[in-house]
């Protein structure tokens, strides 16, 4: 019995199969799958036994893999946006104290964006009780606190 076309509909299917998961991944894994079975799939067009196709396959999905991946990813970085955003927007971001900070309870401070955040100064902050109206900046965001330290003009 002639297994060749059993060979080629394996190896066509299965380059369909991975290009349709590539399409709702878009992580660039399948797609490199699906170019090796390609390469499979003409290497049993070209007449080679099932074994040897499947080696080629291998070697050309791990090549792609190993050198077009990695570099497809890099160029696709280069036009990601370089603004921060969702709390690490924050980061940064000038505001003012608007509920008095005590030591033992945190306070409020208005951020520049118009979002009012519950916040704890720095631990090596010199006040512990700044007044109301202070300027303050972002230093992190733990959970759903602010830590801020004391703004440019609080300190001079």
């Amino acid at each position: 019995m002639n297994t060749d076309w059993i060979q080629t509909v394996v190896w066509v299917g299965l380059t369909l199969l991975l290009g349709v998961v590539e399409v709702f991944t878009l992580d660039f894994i399948f797609i490199m799958l699906a170019a090796g079975a390609a390469g499979g799939l003409i290497a049993a067009l070209l007449g080679v036994p099932w074994w040897l196709s499947t080696i080629v396959a291998a070697g050309v999905a791990l090549l792609l893999l190993s050198v077009v991946r990695p570099r497809v990813l890099a160029a696709l970085g280069r036009s990601a946006d370089p603004h921060r955003t969702n709390v690490d927007g924050l980061i940064g971001l000038p505001g003012t104290v608007a509920v008095a900070f005590t030591p033992s309870s945190p306070g409020q401070v208005r951020l520049a964006n118009g979002e009012t955040w519950s916040a704890r100064l720095t631990a090596d902050s010199p006040v512990r009780t700044p007044p109301l109206g202070t300027p303050v900046v972002v230093e992190s965001i733990e959970g759903s606190t602010a830590v801020v330290r004391l703004g440019e003009r609080a300190t001079s």
